[in-house]
């Protein structure tokens, strides 16, 4: 008989066609009991309650012990989906105060968001005040599948400190995409230290497990507790702030824009770091949280915006002593080389003026009156007359640009806080691109030398300045953080940064800011018993009235303080920049202010420069 050879290619087709099937099933089963954690999660929610047990936040203190950001019990309203039987929905609302609508939203959101699950724990409304917390416990047995979270919630001690402090806010999605330690309904650390010092502020969460009868109804801790997790609490932390100079220091920027930074020389430590506007911290605390930053947020003054670091300001003259350090330097000038000021730097064409004073004048009493033209014919001898050392005008600007940047500007100081600003540098690929390679000179950029023109700078990196010239030439990177409990400090906070201008060039520097204080532009600064160093600068604003600034740090042999104050549309730097910095300086070395400089005092906490502004508020 002749062998049909299509059946017998059909036999092999449905042989695969069999295994095919085998394989599928075989598929589903290993997905279904090793896989899928579906079933396994179902059998376990019907015996277990599941519930995290969240640390203890760390504390905060100031330098001198004095506590500043503590903890508050706060309560969640969580709901395991799965659990949720029919219940009365409006009476449900009425305990929390919210509406079906708001109720429906919760619910819709809570279904879209990363981690769902029908059988694990939810978040449906957080930080429940201590009312609301007892009247909804009242009745919580009416409402099947929900249970309240004990949580923590910050208070921070005195209305201060704004900036530095940040606060805490719920998780988003990439926050819990970044790290695998939060899961929804989580909190961490949003702008200053506590977003900076989250990890080491937020502990380690724990683990509860409950067990439950046929009813679902909890039946005490599974193992007597033995397979719980305890939490650990978050590390406190010791600021590098004194919180009194903290609170002066804002008072005296009441109804003023800017900013204010005072740094412990010898150890980089922030002792005041203010920005003005600012806002109480507790407004972002709560269920009122949401509302109080929207607010902020359409504020025309922006408070939320931290102007001691994320502002980028011309210096003005307090860019000297700097311009200063690299003349000498360099070899451009000594401690003699004098140059004339007919009431300004005039130069072919070209006139940058000055106030009146003597002349011709050296370094020394150059800082001292505060002279544009010397700073000015300095940096053209630097970029025009010396060739033969440098090549060209070029490879002389980038030298003094290194110099700077090896003094902290240009780039982020890597302060211990979010959102730093590096200011800005120019180079001189930059100014060779705007006027054409070769066809610029000292004069093209002459305003660099008195800190105007491209050159800006955040009052961090000012303040940065001075105190590197109070050490007499290095600095540590200015950070708030002094302690953190049972860990050591990272060594970028404790080692010395040295620039590239030799120490021996800061006593000249030194001097001249010393007799800018006895006689000269900053003469309101010279206080009896301590040996101030200071150095006035009004930037020029293009937008309306001068900035006023000043930098300064003392005493003049053993500096522990140093300061840069810098205000907004105040005008002279000797009219608010001086006034506020040696109060600041009074306050945290006296400990108060002296009786015959209280009208300062009392000049500074009630005047008012905001108005020269612009900015509307209404």
């Amino acid at each position: 008989m002749r062998k049909d050879y299509r059946l017998e290619k059909r036999k092999y087709v449905i042989g695969g066609f069999i295994l095919l099937i085998c394989f599928i099933y075989i598929g589903r089963l290993y997905s279904l009991q090793i896989d899928d954690d579906k079933y396994k999660n179902y059998a376990d929610s019907n015996a277990f309650l599941k519930k995290t047990v969240y640390p203890s936040r760390g504390l905060m203190y100031d330098r001198n012990g004095e506590l500043v950001v503590y903890n508050q019990p706060a309560y969640d309203v969580m709901m395991i989906p799965r659990d949720v039987q029919p219940f009365d929905t409006i009476s449900f609302c009425n305990a929390l105060k919210i509406t079906r609508e708001q109720f429906d939203k919760r619910i819709a959101d809570m279904k879209k968001s990363v981690g769902y699950s029908t059988y694990t724990p939810q978040t449906f409304l957080t930080q429940l005040s201590a009312e609301d917390y007892g009247r909804l416990m009242e009745k919580l047995y009416l409402f099947p599948g929900f249970f309240i979270q004990k949580r923590i919630l910050r208070q921070y001690k005195h209305v201060a400190a704004a900036n530095v402090l940040g606060n805490i806010r719920e998780v988003n999605r990439q926050d819990i995409k970044r790290d695998p330690y939060f899961e929804r309904g989580d909190y961490c650390g949003d702008l200053g230290v506590e977003k900076s010092y989250d990890t080491y502020l937020r502990g380690v969460k724990g683990k509860e497990i409950l067990i439950r009868d046929v009813h679902g109804r909890i039946q005490g801790r599974y193992l007597d507790g033995q397979a719980d997790v305890p939490s650990v609490a978050g590390r406190n932390l010791t600021l590098s702030l004194d919180i009194n100079l903290q609170q002066y220091a804002e008072s005296l920027m009441v109804n003023k824009i800017g900013a204010v930074v005072a740094i412990e020389p010898k150890t980089g430590e922030i002792l005041a770091m203010v920005s003005s506007p600012t806002y109480d911290p507790n407004m972002l605390v709560g269920r009122k949280r949401g509302d109080s930053y929207k607010k902020l947020t359409k504020d025309k003054y922006k408070p939320l915006f931290d102007r001691a670091l994320q502002a980028a300001y011309p210096p003005g003259s307090t860019f000297k002593p700097g311009q200063g350090l690299i003349l000498l330097q360099e070899g451009i000038i000594n401690t003699n080389t004098a140059y004339s000021c007919y009431g300004g730097y005039i130069s072919g064409g070209l006139r940058v003026g000055c106030h009146g004073h003597s002349s011709p004048l050296a370094l020394k009493p150059a800082l001292q009156t505060s002279c544009n033209a010397f700073f000015c014919w300095g940096l053209k001898n630097m970029l025009d007359n010396r060739k033969a050392k440098y090549g060209s005008v070029a490879n002389a600007f980038e030298t003094w640009k290194l110099h700077l940047v090896s003094m902290g500007f240009g780039y982020r100081l890597g302060v211990d806080l979010p959102s730093e600003n590096r200011g800005f540098l120019p180079n001189a690929q930059f100014y060779s691109k705007t006027y054409g390679e070769g066809h610029w000179s000292a004069n093209t950029i002459i305003s660099v030398a008195i800190g105007q023109g491209e050159v800006l700078a955040t009052p961090l990196q000012i303040a940065n300045l001075c105190a590197t010239i109070a050490n007499r030439g290095w600095f540590i990177t200015p950070h708030v953080v002094k302690e953190i409990q049972d860990t050591v400090m990272p060594s970028e906070y404790t080692e010395r940064k040295y620039p590239t201008i030799d120490t021996r060039h800061y006593d000249v520097v030194a001097e001249g800011m010393r007799m800018a204080v006895t006689g000269g532009t900053c003469r309101l600064a010279n206080l009896p018993n301590i040996e101030v160093c200071g150095k006035t600068g009004t930037a020029q604003n293009p937008h309306g009235k001068d900035h006023s600034a000043f930098m300064g740090f003392a005493p003049y042999d053993d500096p522990q303080i140093a300061v840069c104050v810098y205000v907004e549309n105040a005008g002279f730097g000797a009219t608010y920049g001086v006034p506020i910095g040696s109060l600041i300086i009074e306050k945290y070395l006296n400990g108060q202010i002296a009786p015959e400089r209280k009208y300062i005092e009392e000049r500074m906490l009630h005047s008012n420069t905001i108005i020269y502004s612009g900015v509307r508020k209404h």
